[in-house]
């Protein structure tokens, strides 16, 4: 069941976040959503340009639907991640989408406020709330990209005055994470003074934590095993670190190349393992299973594990 992003920000706020995940084919949908049955926890589908462009609109919203029948009885939003003014306007119009996110955080202050606003008022007539973004992170994302050195934490005063300015739902907040599959060395970790002193100045405003992907050094391991190249020095976010960015208002965290590495683990062990092999679905339905449990272990971490009776509640 699609329900407003907002009802699940309401419900989860201060407590836990709702893990929110970028697909792009049918395998990610239906492990997306066997793993939120498996650990009764409500979600959030993300979809970008990138998998709009490749899946094609109407083959993204349709796999969508397909594994709505298929799990009647999940609980979740759809997202727009990352969007540029034009497209959020797209999904907007289209009425399929829960909530959009307009990234302009690349712009200067008020220009970034003047095409946050313009979406806002044009996604809350027709009852879809906005993410917007302020701060930069570094890293590489599709065709995002920010080397580090020009990354930016998020300025809470900023923050309140872009909030009180542009009326967004909810604000994706630069705090140390970054895109991609290299975000830390040694021992960095978030900044939780950053968040304390942003949820300050926003009380109840749901913050949006982006590239928080683990990069598990064990499927770092073995897709090199298999014949990758991945830098064995890769870094993420410490997934024990979630909840307790929860409890200071981070309401929604993007995981996004964590997939990524599973299916890249299981298509890689598959086919050293069994090189006459040349039936995609094989590999396929290893991965449904593997990104389902992937998935019930990221909602223990998010806190999200177990929630989904009190969400019905609260949406019915």
């Amino acid at each position: 069941m699609i329900v407003t992003t907002d009802a699940l920000f309401r419900v989860a706020y201060g407590k836990y976040a709702v893990g929110a995940y970028n697909i792009n084919n049918m395998e990610q949908a239906l492990g997306l959503f066997k793993g939120h049955i498996e650990a009764q926890a409500p979600f959030i589908i993300q979809i970008s340009k990138g998998a709009r462009k490749y899946a094609g609109i109407p083959m993204i919203e349709a796999i969508i639907r397909a594994a709505d029948q298929l799990y009647p009885d999940a609980i979740y939003a759809v997202h727009l991640d990352h969007g540029d003014e034009a497209t959020c306007y797209s999904c907007i119009d289209s009425g399929f989408y829960s909530s959009v996110m307009i990234d302009a955080s690349h712009e200067p202050f008020d220009q970034n406020v003047a095409i946050t606003r313009r979406v806002v008022e044009r996604a809350h007539a027709r009852g879809i709330s906005v993410e917007a973004e302020l701060g930069m992170l570094g890293g590489v994302e599709e065709d995002i990209a920010l080397d580090e050195k020009h990354a930016m934490l998020t300025d809470p005063d900023e923050a309140k005055a872009f909030v009180e300015q542009t009326g967004c739902d909810s604000l994706a907040v630069a705090i140390g994470t970054s895109h991609g599959a290299y975000k830390f060395k040694g021992q960095q970790s978030l900044h939780f003074d950053r968040i304390a002193a942003i949820q300050q100045k926003l009380p109840g405003l749901p913050l949006v934590m982006h590239g928080s992907s683990s990069v598990p050094q064990e499927e770092v391991q073995r897709i090199n095993a298999a014949g990758g190249a991945l830098d064995p020095a890769a870094r993420g976010v410490d997934e024990n670190e979630f909840q307790r960015a929860a409890a200071l208002g981070v309401t929604k965290v993007n995981i996004d190349t964590d997939g990524r590495l599973v299916w890249t683990r299981v298509h890689r062990e598959y086919f050293r393992d069994q090189p006459a092999e040349f039936d995609f679905r094989k590999p396929g339905a290893v991965y449904v299973q593997e990104y389902a449990r992937f998935i019930v272990h990221k909602s223990e971490k998010l806190g999200s594990a177990g929630q989904l009776a009190a969400v019905r509640e609260a949406v019915s």
